[in-house]
């Protein structure tokens, strides 16, 4: 595949973990990429959540055996990091331009353009959930369709705002320390897999922690920064008319954001998936729970095709399912009864 591009350029190429990385120069600076698979096949496109990068946010998912024949075999993945945040990455001098949740928006659109990219398919977590929907409201010829774990959309609460201003101290001032880490993996994980004083962590709350130590606590700073300057994105989403899947969690510190966000997108295009004991990051804390509902939402587009002698049907349609299939066994998720109030 050719790449052209009058914005930006290819800096240096890496294997990492199967994948090339490949640094790419924005007006904001570079950025890095990493992509596994065949660039003749539709585009994935994914961004993590805060301090997190395609190993720490995503590696639970598309390395199970499952997700390998979902996912991998019939997309080309590109894993995009936020600025300074991938794998061995230098701290971001603060004379730089710190950047806006609009700048990383417009930053993909450059990344795209980049790779020879039209229209692709969209995968965050949270705060990367939040910087792709910006992006679908920005430049919606660019997006096919949205897959969004534990999203955001509003401006932060004055608790979230006050919780990110002093996390963004202790980064500051002490770097990457045990409070700090301990802020993030509240973020990311259940009180299950966290542990206790009786119970220890599980394994990939163990990587996790780990991982963050390598992250340069400044450039943490900025995307929690820019974050939390971020607007209200409410009131344009009724107008985003790509299909949209949001998995919803239940413990995840940001559940009723998430909430919000599904009252305010068209049914029409949207479809919500609620998943039961896990945190922020199903990808990494239950990533079996994701595949069925991928895999529906992905026939409606053809762009998955099961071995099975079945109709490709989207999850948009639920009648198109069969019952087995959405059973919270089968799943793994919760599915919640609805209350009305009737007239006697």
């Amino acid at each position: 595949m050719e790449f052209s591009s009058d914005s930006v350029s290819i800096d240096m190429e890496t294997i990492s973990l199967g994948g090339k990385e490949y640094l790419v120069k924005t007006r904001l600076g570079t950025v890095s990429v990493v992509v596994f698979g065949d660039q003749d096949k539709p585009a994935l496109v994914t961004y993590p959540d805060l301090a997190l990068n395609h190993i720490s946010c995503f590696q639970g998912l598309f390395f199970s055996p499952e997700a390998s024949s979902l996912l991998l075999h019939n997309f080309c993945i590109y894993h995009i990091s936020p600025p300074g945040h991938e794998l061995g990455a230098a701290p971001i001098v603060s004379d730089d331009f710190s950047p806006s949740v609009d700048d990383l928006a417009d930053q993909i659109v450059e990344v795209l353009n980049f790779f020879g990219l039209g229209a692709v398919m969209c995968m965050g977590v949270t705060a990367g959930a939040y910087i792709l929907t910006l992006f679908a409201m920005k430049y919606r010829q660019r997006v096919l369709g949205l897959i969004l774990v534990s999203p955001l959309c509003r401006a932060p609460s004055w608790t979230e705002w006050l919780l990110n201003k002093v996390m963004s101290n202790f980064l500051y001032f002490y770097g990457m320390c045990g409070m700090a880490k301990e802020l993030l993996l509240k973020r990311y994980f259940s009180k299950e897999v966290r542990g206790s004083v009786l119970v220890p962590e599980s394994d990939i709350v163990q990587a996790c922690r780990r991982l963050l130590d390598e992250r340069q606590s400044i450039n943490v700073c900025r995307f929690l920064d820019a974050m939390n300057e971020r607007p209200d994105l409410s009131e344009g989403l009724r107008k985003l008319y790509c299909r949209s899947l949001i998995f919803v969690v239940e413990n995840s510190p940001f559940h009723s954001e998430a909430l919000h966000m599904t009252s305010k997108l068209d049914r029409r295009y949207s479809a919500l998936v609620e998943v039961q004991a896990c945190g922020s990051m199903v990808t990494e804390e239950q990533p079996h729970a994701m595949l069925i509902p991928i895999e529906y939402f992905l026939m409606g587009y053809g762009l998955y095709r099961p071995t099975l002698s079945i109709s490709p049907r989207s999850p948009l349609s639920p009648s198109c399912i069969s019952p087995e299939l959405l059973s919270p066994e089968s799943m793994g998720l919760k599915l919640k009864p609805i209350r009305t109030r009737i007239s006697l």
